[in-house]
């Protein structure tokens, strides 16, 4: 649940500043085309704001294939600086910038290219580098040699086949983090839209084989979070009975080809490192068991509250090595300050993370929200904040941050638009008969255990059926 003060003067000049600042975030610079030496050419497109960019750079190796590859530049003007990268290992030296491949993306077969990015910093002017090397060999567009003497092979590079099957999982694959945006395994742009239960220790009933098969293939919802509350009688009263638990509904949302979040529910004390010892037990456990499985993406803290971004980052960069030591592929959310607000719900924004990123690779940071309660100035700070941290709305409501109330239809549809033209994945509060008017289902349809029929859908849940079935676009090309 997303619990906040109710709102205030502070909390209003707080929005009004944030919405000001959107418009700083839209400014996108040219397409630069590096053409400069043999064997390579590279891309390089940024979207600039007012002391920060991301950017994002497409590599093409045109010469003989290669197993592993640095990626080298210059930037023109002094004051521009890496801040956080993806897809690669960045370094700095004065003004040279090197990108070394990870271990997925580091065969370049000839003709193939692979995207990597950053976001940076800038003091002064921001110009685009314009000339770049790929393992010392300057990138002009060309090979600078000769054809061959004999024809080239027939067969293409090796590509990520076509999906066999037609459920989100089939056709997406392992997913990873791309620039801002949660990518297939085609290296596109997605966006999931689902679920998240209610705490496992009230509600199990509400997760049966039936249940989940009407949200599979009737609401056709993409995800499953998997909501396991760690106080409130939840994990830390029997850790193997919840994990077990958790565990299971992993199987039965891949079973269903869905995605499944693994959500730590934390939430009071605020405190992410009250549980630290807990989180780390927690995780490699289900990292462990599920690291062969790709549909498991994990939320290592709910809705961090009163402490810092400092706080809440040393945490994750504590926990997140556990999770990687098992499962190195897998998506990892981290919680944000506020009630996971991006820091809104307590005075701040999310220039904190920004200018202190979690120092991990394939990261997402988590925002959340209640339609009824949280409207312009939480929006504006998504809009800006989308265009410099890839962000995942694990959890939302249409109704108030109690999570009781009428449906908010009009801020519901600002929001989940918005959602859906930044790419921006979410789940919904919830997926249960809880007798709140955040529910999807009426209260007593777990127990006599019929899940499809508008007979037994609240208003919430009327309204999250019809925006989730509507089709997927998910690109493998």
């Amino acid at each position: 649940m997303f619990l906040i003060p109710r709102p205030s003067r502070r909390h209003l000049l707080v929005g009004g500043a944030v919405g000001s600042l959107a418009l700083a975030a839209t400014a996108v610079l040219p397409v630069t085309n590096a053409m400069a030496a043999t064997g390579c050419a590279v891309t390089y497109t940024t979207n600039s704001w007012q002391g920060g960019f991301t950017a994002n750079l497409t590599v093409k190796n045109l010469g003989d294939p290669v197993s592993n590859w640095t990626l080298g530049f210059t930037f023109p003007d002094g004051g521009q600086r890496v801040v956080q990268g993806w897809s690669a290992t960045w370094q700095q030296s004065g003004s040279a910038v090197t990108g070394r491949s990870l271990d997925y993306n580091g065969s370049l077969g000839t003709g193939a290219s692979t995207t990597v990015g950053f976001n940076g910093s800038w003091t002064g002017s921001n110009p685009s580098p314009t000339s770049f090397t790929l393992n010392g060999t300057v990138c002009t567009g060309g090979t600078g040699t000769p054809p061959p003497s004999t024809p080239p092979p027939t067969t293409p590079p090796p590509t990520t086949p076509p999906p066999t099957g037609t459920t989100p999982v089939a056709i997406n694959g392992q997913l990873r983090v791309c620039g801002v945006n949660l990518c297939n395994q085609y290296g596109r742009p997605i966006q999931l839209r689902g679920m998240s239960t209610h705490g496992l220790q009230w509600f199990a009933n509400c997760y049966t084989d039936t249940s989940l098969g009407a949200l599979a293939d009737d609401w056709r919802a993409d995800l499953l979070r998997i909501s396991m509350y760690v106080q409130e009688k939840g994990y830390e009263t029997n850790p193997t009975a919840f994990t077990n638990q958790v565990n299971t509904l992993v199987d039965k949302a891949e079973a269903r080809g869905m995605y499944a979040l693994i959500d730590f529910h934390t939430l009071t004390p605020g405190d992410p490192m009250y549980n630290l010892d807990r989180a780390k037990t927690f995780f490699a456990a289900v990292a462990a068991r599920n690291a062969a499985k790709k549909n498991v993406i994990y939320e290592i803290t709910n809705e961090p509250n009163g402490v810092s971004w400092s706080t809440i980052r040393s945490y994750a960069e504590q926990v997140i090595p556990v999770i990687r030591a098992a499962d190195p592929d897998a998506v990892v959310i981290v919680g944000t300050r506020g009630w996971s607000s991006l820091g809104v719900s307590e005075g701040g924004n999310s220039d904190e993370i920004v200018n202190n990123p979690v120092r991990a690779d394939n990261i997402m940071y988590t925002f959340h929200f209640y339609a009824a309660s949280h409207k312009d100035n939480y929006r504006n700070e998504v809009q800006r904040a989308a265009s410099r941290l890839p962000l995942f709305v694990t959890e939302f409501g249409t109704v108030t941050y109690t999570g009781d109330g009428a449906v908010d239809v009009a801020s519901s549809n600002a929001w989940l638009d918005l959602l859906d033209r930044l790419k921006i994945s979410y789940a919904n509060w919830t997926f249960s008969d809880a007798a709140e008017g955040s529910a999807a289902l009426r209260p007593g349809t777990c127990a006599a255990g019929t899940f499809t029929g508008p007979s037994v859908l609240t208003e919430s849940g009327a309204y999250m059926r019809d925006r989730i079935r509507t089709p997927d676009t998910f690109p493998t090309s």
